[in-house]
């Protein structure tokens, strides 16, 4: 699958992913936005404002009119197109379909998602492989298609390399 035709972009003055996960999914529910549209974040390093921002595409010009006009309307700042070309997805078709261990063949078929790239290794992982999806699978936007990056696991499973809950810097300290 694609990147969508049009796409928004929003500022933040978020400056955590989870924060920026959870801002996008309330705005996104806010907005009934179509089942085939995205939802990603962006690290934007300019203006010396780190922070995460946001983008939403869909298939239809008018959808994104509405929400554009829907999310000024609510205050926040926004612009024609995306942040960059390799955005964090949080929203895309089937995200929701993706719970549970699943093969690498049952989320490359459910979703949006066209590739499983295994960190460490050559080539791509073999289809009846199993990848544990801890409710948590954010792919990013490489060459114009969605590629999760995933990491070998427990029992030769994969899980995504994004944990859901990672262990901040220097906790045990």
């Amino acid at each position: 699958m694609t990147p969508p035709p049009y796409v928004i972009g929003i500022d933040t003055t978020v400056t955590k992913l989870r924060e920026a996960d959870h801002l996008l999914q309330d705005l996104a529910a806010g907005l009934a936005l179509p089942e085939d549209a995205f939802g990603c974040t962006h690290l934007v390093r300019d203006g010396g404002r780190p922070r995460v921002a946001l983008s939403l595409g869909a298939g239809s010009a008018a959808v994104l009119a509405t929400a554009r006009s829907a999310l000024a309307a609510q205050g926040h700042a926004v612009t024609d197109g995306v942040w960059d070309q390799h955005g964090r997805a949080v929203l895309y078709p089937g995200v929701t379909e993706l719970t549970g261990t699943l093969t690498v063949a049952e989320l490359l078929d459910r979703s949006a998602i066209a590739r499983v790239r295994v960190l460490g290794t050559p080539g791509e992982p073999d289809p009846a492989t199993r990848l544990v999806t801890r409710e948590f699978v954010r792919p990013r936007w490489e060459d114009g298609e969605l590629v999760l990056a995933a990491m070998p696991a427990a029992g030769g499973t994969l899980v995504p390399f994004e944990d859901p809950a990672p262990t901040p810097c220097c906790a045990d300290h």
